[in-house]
């Protein structure tokens, strides 16, 4: 069999011992002297190749064997070759990726190492952001495998690399030294201000204190995660600091003016200005984050998940959050949340309703009602349902456990201080199809494989810990986020695509239910064996905006079967048609989420809005399926001449009659425009299947 040899650019070409005589030979000539066959042959065969081999190793492996030979002034000349040539490859590469990002369509086309379609722009900005990332990925890289040597040996480090670099598994985010995302507590900058985490704001006094105060802590949180900052508490606390200025029971009458300048603004109309103040503010492109927007999250409860989450909550001041009015506060703010994004396009907050249910219903009826009437509304938000408060979901799909382990709310700190520090994804196609390729049980592999996952992100998590013990983490610190209650997370992708590659059909059938069971069943026992008092694991389908079109590019250039240019981040194949709404609801039901503990999401791609009855009954079924979260993707239409934006999916502007449009969907997690999309991810877009109301 022909040996293959890994170029730096993780392409594989012919292995060739003539490449490695000309750079020996000029390596002599450069110091005055001879490279003779005889010495060809002598240093040769110190040289050991395998198929796969990396490029860096056959050259380490010439540089060895010069030393060896005692021909040190040509291993020297070697070295320094390989040095200069190394800058210039670095500078000439920069130089055509430079000129490749400003040829792109867009900034997610362009992007090299993670396309993202919330950078929106396209300029001088986004492209300072992405010219050091593959640094940050050889230093992240070198400081992973520095410490998986100390911790497991070199021999499992140089495992990781392989299968790293053939694409079985990819890590996440190596472009950034940040962990992932987190779900905050605001309650230390609530007494303490931003001081703690390097910032020189007090702690907010009053409701516009706090409206300003709270954009700069977001900032800054998010300036130290790679993800997304979920802020559960922020209605909350946003309520506590009105009712200090109106009382408790200001809800009763927002009508009422308020202000004593002559603009004359009623109560309603100060605390709807607040909500514009915070909105706009974060959805603005900032520095720290490669001029996107920060990936902000909310949550919103009815009465009985909240009361099981801060029912023992109280504030600096004595008092206990007062629920009657800030239901109405999170009922305000999704109202104005909804109308403003028919005047301009915000990402930004990604909303999630918790509702508990209760004998196939919504417990709390109110929310049920006003949750169903939100979506007849046209309003894009995400819900969360479960039949007790056991876990918090408060990104755009991430789940996480809320009660185990001590996970109570108490003053100063609680269960809502969650998040992930880490994902490792497995790229099941993959793995799959090799252990089929090599005659071997595919979950004798996947074995292998995930035992290797676990050992990376305990040495992963070695080195956070070790960030934290230096006092570089000061959002663990100062309390914000806790480093026994952040999960390292085993993503999947490919689940799909390895199924079909096996012959199973991609529908509810025995034989798709007991595949499912069984590789996520696997990893779940490996986050159990793994698990310890400081060190907790989970599994989730990740939304894989950039990495899904990865897998289906490295796969298919491998030779191996791809179905699809983009792998699925469902358990459904998102272009199939055949499959009606509560088909897919059951997809997504306990049947195929029970192992999977770090969640995943249902985007329930529809043709058109219903009505409130309809997602009345919607949500029964969710509860009857044990779908626990989901959403409702409904195409947006934007007018790219004159602004308009509309809930419904036209092909004619109602306002200006322009036929020039683009269209606001979920490309995953978050809604944006298709035209931010990479290339890969629109054509992604066009092929998915939105049903129509007869697919009910």
């Amino acid at each position: 069999m022909e040996t293959r040899i890994v170029k730096r650019d993780g392409k594989r070409e012919a292995f060739s011992f003539e490449k490695i005589k000309s750079a020996i030979c000029k390596a002599f000539l450069s110091v005055g002297s001879f490279a003779t066959d005889e010495i060809l042959t002598t240093v040769l065969s110190r040289v050991h190749v395998h198929d796969g081999i990396s490029v860096e190793d056959v050259q380490n492996q010439v540089e060895n064997a010069l030393m060896a030979e005692r021909y040190f002034s040509v291993a020297k000349s070697y070295m320094l070759y390989r040095q200069k040539h190394a800058e210039d490859r670095e500078v000439r590469d920069k130089l055509e990726f430079l000129m490749d990002y400003c040829n792109a369509k867009n900034a997610a086309s362009g992007s090299k190492f993670d396309a993202n379609a919330n950078v929106e722009n396209k300029n001088l900005a986004t492209l300072i952001g992405e010219l050091p990332k593959s640094n940050f990925i050889r230093l992240n890289r070198r400081l992973l495998t520095d410490r998986i040597k100390e911790m497991y040996g070199k021999e499992l480090s140089d495992r990781y690399l392989e299968l790293l670099n053939n694409h079985f598994i990819y890590k996440n985010d190596e472009t950034s030294l940040a962990n992932y995302c987190a779900s905050i507590t605001m309650y230390p900058w609530l007494i303490g201000g931003t001081a703690p985490i390097g910032g020189n704001s007090k702690a907010p006094t009053n409701l516009k204190s706090f409206s300003g105060g709270f954009i700069n802590m977001v900032f800054m949180v998010s300036s130290m995660l790679s993800g997304a900052c979920a802020t559960p508490e922020f209605l909350m606390y946003m309520n506590y600091f009105i009712g200090l200025e109106f009382g408790d029971d200001y809800y009763l009458d927002t009508a009422k003016v308020v202000d004593l300048s002559k603009k004359q603004r009623t109560l309603d109309k100060v605390i709807t200005d607040y909500f514009e103040q915070i909105v706009y503010s974060i959805n603005q492109p900032t520095g720290a984050r490669n001029f996107q927007a920060v990936f902000w999250n909310i949550s919103y409860y009815d009465r009985y998940y909240f009361e099981s989450l801060f029912g023992n909550f109280y504030f600096p001041n004595g008092t206990q959050p007062h629920w009657e009015s800030l239901s109405w506060l999170q009922k305000r703010f999704m109202k104005w949340f909804n109308a403003e994004r028919t005047k301009t396009v915000l990402t930004f907050p990604v909303e999630t309703m918790a509702l508990l249910s209760e004998n196939g219903e919504v417990k709390d009826k109110e929310y049920g009602d006003f949750t169903a009437e939100m979506y007849a509304e046209g309003h894009s938000f995400f819900t969360y349902m479960s039949d007790n408060a056991d876990s918090l979901s408060s990104c755009c799909r991430l789940r996480n456990e809320i009660t185990d382990h001590g996970f109570s709310y108490t003053l100063g700190a609680g269960g809502v201080s969650t998040g992930s520090k880490s994902v490792l994804t497995i790229n099941l196609n993959r793995c799959v199809q090799f252990a089929a390729n090599k005659g071997r049980p595919y979950p004798e592999f996947l074995e292998e494989v995930v035992d290797l996952v676990h050992k990376v992100q305990n040495a992963y998590n070695r080195n956070l810990n070790y960030m934290l013990e230096k006092g570089m983490l000061p959002l663990f610190d100062a309390g914000y986020i806790s480093m026994n209650r952040q999960y390292l997370t085993i993503g999947v992708n490919g689940l799909v695509e390895a199924a079909e590659f096996l012959g199973i059909e991609i529908n509810d059938n025995p034989r798709y239910v007991g595949f499912v069971q069984e590789v996520l069943g696997l990893i779940e026992r490996y986050n159990l064996k793994y698990r310890t008092k400081e060190v907790m694991f989970n599994c989730e389908m990740i939304p894989a905006e950039n990495v899904g079109v990865k897998h289906a590019k490295w796969d298919r250039e491998a030779g191996y079967s791809t179905q699809r240019d983009c792998y699925n981040s469902y358990f459904y194949v998102v272009e199939d048609s055949s499959l009606n709404i509560l088909d897919k609801f059951r997809l997504h039901g306990r049947n195929y989420i029970r192992h999977l503990t770090g969640g995943s999401a249902l985007h329930l791609n529809l043709d058109e809005h219903l009505n409130k009855e309809q997602y009345q009954q919607l949500l029964r079924v969710a509860i009857q399926e044990g779908c626990n979260y989901f959403t409702f993707n409904i195409p947006n239409t934007v007018c790219n001449d004159c602004g308009h934006i509309n809930k419904h999916r036209l092909e004619e502007c109602p306002v200006c009659g322009s036929r020039h449009l683009d269209y606001l969907t979920r490309i995953i997690g978050y809604m944006k425009r298709i035209s931010n999309f990479s290339e890969s991810r629109q054509k992604e877009a066009h092929k998915r299947h939105y049903a129509t109301v007869s697919q009910l």
